[in-house]
């Protein structure tokens, strides 16, 4: 059976680690989109624009499938990686996380700097509240007026959410479903005639 809910974080978090001399400050974000991502990033660079790297790696979607690492400088594969490694090893989506790296004077290898955007990422993370979320659809129904008793009465009894009603000669409403139920709900609504229903999006 389809799995339909996804682990990600409730809010911002701050997370830090010190090497060195060598600062990291590890910030922990929820995001839903790409655009998000790029305006999380514009606002910390301007925020802390005196640090010399701002690294991070983000994961969205309920089934992970947009992510991206970036090392901002630091050698290929030391910052961008290990951030995205621990997202995975907490089955995280829907998260970026940034490290922020004020250089301390002491160069602290391949090895080293690995290490430290790991251990950075684990304590914002472990600073974070981790919060399961369901995967939802959004549909729209479309149906005659006088059909409204038969049309609601599935929707209470699957309990959707309900959105931009229109109740006119032609009726048109939006409801929003768990994955999980949506194929009884569709195939019930379906059964009457004269009544259209649509998938819009996942949410």
């Amino acid at each position: 059976m389809f799995e339909d809910t996804y682990l990600t974080i409730k809010e911002r978090s701050e997370g830090i680690y010190k090497e060195k001399g060598s600062k990291f400050i590890s910030l922990a974000f929820p995001v839903s989109n790409e655009n998000e991502v790029k305006d999380i990033i514009k606002d910390i660079k301007k925020e802390y624009y005196d640090a010399r790297h701002h690294c991070y790696s983000y994961i969205l979607g309920f089934d992970k499938s947009t992510f991206r690492m970036n090392d901002d400088g630091e050698p290929s594969s030391t910052a961008g990686k290990p951030i995205y490694g621990q997202l995975l090893s907490k089955d995280l989506t829907n998260i970026l996380v940034v490290v922020i790296r004020y250089f301390g004077g002491t160069k602290l290898g391949v090895s080293g700097l690995i290490n430290a955007y790991k251990q950075a990422t684990i304590d914002v993370l472990n600073n974070s509240c981790i919060i399961e979320k369901t995967v939802n659809e959004l549909y729209s129904v479309s149906f005659e007026y006088v059909l409204m008793n038969d049309v609601m009465k599935i929707l209470k009894e699957f309990d959707v959410i309900q959105q931009n009603h229109r109740f006119e000669m032609d009726c048109y409403l939006e409801f929003i479903t768990r994955k999980s139920n949506s194929v009884k709900i569709v195939d019930n609504l379906s059964s009457i005639s004269n009544v259209s229903v649509k998938f819009l999006s996942l949410i």
